[in-house]
């Protein structure tokens, strides 16, 4: 079972690490100090169903039909040029990190959506859940398909916990301007990258 296990935790350490939109996002939440438990608890919850569903056969079916991920990958690229557009439009901005009071801070329900569009528009979520961790999980023989779901799903839990709310120890860093404008600056850059590697 242990085996089963670490190799679940090692198999999603090594693809949810690579920073995306979604942990870009977990962190930019974490460093406002941003409704941060709805933040981590939709992104723990999308990846124990993705997961789950991964493993369960769908990666294996959606690895084998071109179309669908040709789909994915188009509405992937648009996603990605649109959340990298907005952050470069962002770090065009002055801006610091105030924790003090709730000024600029978003509703719940805001909060709620975003993670859910961070999550589930993001196409690499689906490729790295659905067909890499799904099509391996689908291989372990008996009770292991359940322990290498449960090893990635304690990774994704710790990962989520650590990026949000470890992100305050950065705060006296995102008191100056100029620290946020690379943050954003960067992420932009990055999505736009990623949204060029999909179309090619």
């Amino acid at each position: 079972m242990l085996t089963f296990f670490l190799k679940g935790m090692g198999l999603s350490a090594s693809l949810i690490m690579a920073i995306g939109s979604q942990n870009a996002h977990v962190l930019r939440m974490g460093l406002r100090r941003d409704h941060v438990a709805i933040t981590v608890l939709v992104c723990v919850a999308c990846e124990a169903a993705l997961i789950a569903i991964g493993i369960m056969g769908m990666g294996s079916l959606l690895s084998h039909n071109p179309a669908w991920m040709r789909v994915a990958s188009w509405g992937g690229a648009a996603f990605l040029f649109w959340y990298g557009a907005r952050a470069l439009r962002s770090a065009l901005r002055t801006q610091t990190l105030q924790v003090a009071g709730d000024t600029g801070k978003s509703s719940w329900v805001q909060a709620l959506l975003a993670a859910l569009a961070v999550t589930l528009l993001n196409p690499h979520v689906y490729l790295d859940l659905l067909v890499l961790l799904g099509v391996v999980g689908a291989q372990q023989e008996g009770q292991g398909k359940l322990w290498f779901g449960l090893g990635a799903l304690c990774n994704a839990t710790l990962w989520y916990m650590a990026l949000g709310y470890g992100a305050r120890l950065l705060t006296p860093l995102f008191a100056k301007p100029v620290a946020w404008r690379i943050l954003d600056g960067g992420i932009g850059i990055m999505m736009l990258a990623l949204a060029l590697n999909l179309l090619l």
